[in-house]
């Protein structure tokens, strides 16, 4: 097991006697966000079977999850990341050990150089977030939750591709938590989700524009948008401002960085959206995320 068993903490100043508001650290894990417990599993599992070498498209946290993972496996990992992803999370991927490969304007054309490399007999291919095995690994966290709070009613999570919230509904769905209330977020410009759900199937975006790129994705995954109509749900898609409202805010109440990605999902708290109405133990998946500096969120605190 390559990740570790993050802290269930309560929110210092949003909880109340009637209704608590709890905080997933997921920020907390070696790689600083959840994707390490998907691809960590993903990663070992590949180990087992006889492969060298790991292969995974992303300019993020799913590529760094991925470095860190095979490293700790003592694998070879590629990760091909698009030109837009900034040098510093390049350097970043790259201090693992691994190798980073620059190709394509968008994740697509770097996908495409994955899955030619992953044709190696020896090579494993680690999607960023449409894999039964990646749900499997991010389901364990639901696994701690419940043993640190059974009675919780409401999950709030960030959907980008949709792994985090698939694997939510992995974990809820084994333990017959078919009672819990899930709250879907995503920003204006990346609300590819949303739209899903809308539709009854998953539905192709034609651009992202958000300050959330760890939620761009253009297409989510079809298992979850199928599988959170077996639980009362909403989605809430909230401005790119929210979103930074929740960074600022978080990291002057818990002194920790995250993404916008994230900060949308603690919005919801701190705006008291109505989507929380009557819930009494509301779950926030602080997702966390590699693409985030000190001087980026003391820039959005400025007035």
């Amino acid at each position: 097991m390559l990740h570790i068993r993050t802290p269930l903490v309560l929110h210092p100043g949003l909880s109340t006697p009637s209704r608590r508001i709890w905080l997933k650290l997921e920020n907390l894990q070696p790689s600083g966000s959840f994707k390490l417990r998907g691809m960590g599993l993903l990663c070992t599992r590949a180990a087992e079977q006889g492969m060298k070498k790991v292969v995974c498209p992303s300019g993020g946290n799913a590529g760094y999850a991925t470095a860190v993972a095979a490293a700790a496996l003592g694998l070879e990992a590629s990760i091909i990341v698009p030109h837009t992803t900034p040098e510093s999370t390049r350097a970043r991927i790259a201090k693992t050990g691994a190798k980073v490969i620059v190709h394509g304007q968008v994740w697509d054309e770097a996908n495409q150089l994955a899955l030619e490399l992953a044709k190696e007999p020896d090579t494993e291919y680690v999607p960023a977030f449409d894999h039964p095995t990646l749900w499997e690994g991010h389901s364990t966290m639901i696994d701690e939750i419940l043993q640190d709070c059974p009675q919780v009613d409401t999950m709030v999570a960030s959907v980008g591709g949709g792994g985090l919230l698939a694997g939510i509904l992995t974990g809820l769905e084994r333990h017959a938590r078919l009672d819990c209330r899930i709250i879907a977020c995503e920003t204006e410009g990346a609300a590819s989700f949303a739209a899903a759900v809308k539709a009854g199937h998953p539905v192709k975006l034609p651009e992202i524009n958000t300050v959330a790129s760890s939620l761009g994705a253009l297409q989510v995954a079809q298992w979850p948008v199928q599988h959170i109509q077996n639980f009362q749900h909403t989605c809430v898609v909230l401005t790119d401002a929210d979103a930074i409202m929740g960074v600022v805010r978080y990291a002057d109440d818990l002194r920790q960085l995250v993404e916008p990605a994230c900060g949308v999902s603690l919005a919801v708290a701190y705006l008291d959206h109505p989507a929380i109405v009557g819930a009494h133990d509301v779950v926030v998946v602080v997702c966390g995320g590699i693409s985030i500096s000190a001087q980026k969120v003391a820039e959005w605190a400025k007035p």
